[in-house]
C-alpha cells in the first residue's frame, strides 16, 4: 500500500506495534524444552490482547497463529511438538490483521548455546536487512535494495535463498512490488514517497539458491540442508531513511 494519509500511517504503526510485541514475547521464550506449537499458542494471546488476528490464518487459512522455522526450515514453517534443543536456528514471522491493516517482520534467534556459525548467519542476515533498508529511497529502482542484500550476503560468505522475495504489504499480506533479496537487472521500478514494503532478506549457510516445499504443503526449506536465517521488517519508504512500521 502508500500511505497516504495520517489514518494509514496511525493504522500501519498500530499494527505494527502488535508485531513488535510478539517477537518480543516470543524471542525471550525461546529455550531449549519449549515447543514451537508452545510458541505460536503465545503468539495467539498476544494477539488476542490487542485485538489481532492472524492474516495467513485469514487469508491463506494457514493453520497457525506465526509460522516457525527451525534449522534448514526458511519460512512458512508450521509450529510443531518437536522440543527445542541447543544450537536450533529458530525464525519467527509474524503478520497480524490489526483493524483493516497488515504488518509483517520476522527475527531469528539461535537456542544458546549457539556455534560461531550460526551466529554469524544471523548476524549476516540483520545486516542484510541494514544494507537494503539503506538502498530503498524514493526514487531508486526496486533491483538496487537486491543488490544491497545481495552483496552484504556475499560479503560474509553466505548464500542468498533467490526465490523467495520481499513484498509490498499493508492491505493485504503480500501486495506490489515484489522485492528481490539478489540483482535482478529487470527490476527498474521505483520505489516512490509512502510506498509500504517488507524487506527480507533469507540466508543460508548451504552452497544452493534453491528451495523446496516440505509435505506438509507450508514449510520451505533449504535443498542442500544448510541451516537457514530469515530477517524482515515492514517499513515506508521516504526521501530519506525509511521509516521502520515494526520496531
Amino acid at each position: 500500500m502508500t500511505i497516504t494519509t495520517e489514518a494509514d500511517l496511525r493504522g500501519m504503526q498500530r499494527a505494527g506495534q502488535v508485531v513488535a510485541e510478539t517477537l518480543r514475547t516470543l524471542k525471550e521464550a525461546v529455550h531449549p524444552g519449549v515447543t514451537p506449537a508452545e510458541l505460536d499458542a503465545l503468539a495467539g494471546r498476544v494477539f488476542e490482547q490487542y485485538g489481532a488476528k492472524s492474516a495467513p490464518r485469514m487469508t491463506y487459512n494457514a493453520p497457525v497463529n506465526v509460522f516457525i522455522s527451525v534449522n534448514d526450515d526458511i519460512v512458512h514453517g508450521l509450529p510443531t511438538q518437536r522440543a527445542l534443543a541447543a544450537g536450533d536456528v529458530v525464525s519467527i514471522d509474524v503478520t497480524p490483521f490489526v483493524d483493516g491493516y497488515i504488518a509483517d517482520a520476522a527475527v531469528t534467534v539461535a537456542v544458546p548455546p549457539a556455534s560461531p556459525v550460526v551466529m554469524r548467519l544471523i548476524e549476516c542476515t540483520e545486516a542484510a536487512f541494514e544494507a537494503g533498508m539503506a538502498a530503498a529511497k524514493a526514487g531508486s529502482p526496486v533491483n538496487a535494495v537486491g543488490q544491497a542484500i545481495e552483496n552484504e550476503v556475499k560479503r560474509r560468505g553466505f548464500t542468498v535463498l533467490r526465490e523467495l522475495f520481499g513484498h509490498g504489504v499493508g492491505r493485504a499480506i503480500h501486495e506490489e512490488p515484489n522485492v528481490p533479496n539478489y540483482y535482478r537487472p529487470a527490476d527498474r521500478k521505483k520505489l516512490h514517497e509512502g510506498l509500504v514494503i517488507a524487506v527480507e532478506p533469507m540466508v543460508s549457510t548451504g552452497r544452493s539458491h534453491r528451495v523446496r516445499t516440505l509435505r506438509d504443503g507450508w514449510t520451505l526449506s533449504t535443498t542442500d540442508g544448510g541451516l537457514a536465517a530469515h530477517f524482515e521488517h515492514t517499513i515506508m519508504i521516504t526521501r530519506g531513511q525509511p521509516l521502520i512500521l515494526t520496531a
